[in-house]
């Protein structure tokens, strides 16, 4: 009995388990596959992983821990978005991003909309909010890894 028990409860947990997706990419629609390209590597300094279309219609971008940003060509227009609608990245420090953003000339706001402010929020995390080239929103925070 004690066996079958046993059984039981490693079946279970290996279903259980099964059966909880995880997180494997975000896909984002862009008109201007270069720019964003641009954007994301070059502004943000993600790396580009290996993508197997090979179409140039495709950039895939490492957002860490096996899963990716998939920047996908074809947007015929940008779409207005909402703030509480958007990726969310971190970094150690949230400066040296700022001053990027500063040189390159591209706006950020904080939780409220707030130009050029930087959000702390209750738990000390710093977190700015800018879009993308095609009008994404993304926040970037501070938060340790």
């Amino acid at each position: 009995m004690k066996r079958v028990l046993s059984f039981f409860i490693i079946i279970m947990t290996l279903t259980t388990k099964a059966q909880k997706p995880t997180i494997n990419h975000i896909a984002i629609y862009v008109q201007d596959l270069q720019k964003s390209t641009h954007f994301y590597t070059n502004i943000l300094g993600l790396d580009t992983i290996p993508e197997p279309f090979h179409d140039g219609k495709h950039t895939w971008l490492s957002i860490g821990n096996n899963i990716s940003l998939h920047l996908v060509a074809g947007a015929k227009t940008t779409k207005e978005h909402e703030q509480n609608s958007h990726i969310a990245l971190s970094v150690f420090s949230i400066g040296p991003l700022i001053d990027r953003l500063k040189k390159e000339g591209i706006s950020y706001v904080d939780a409220q909309g707030k130009a050029n402010a930087v959000t702390t929020r209750t738990d000390g995390i710093k977190q700015i909010y800018f879009k993308d080239p095609d009008g994404y929103w993304i926040e970037i925070n501070d938060t340790p890894r």
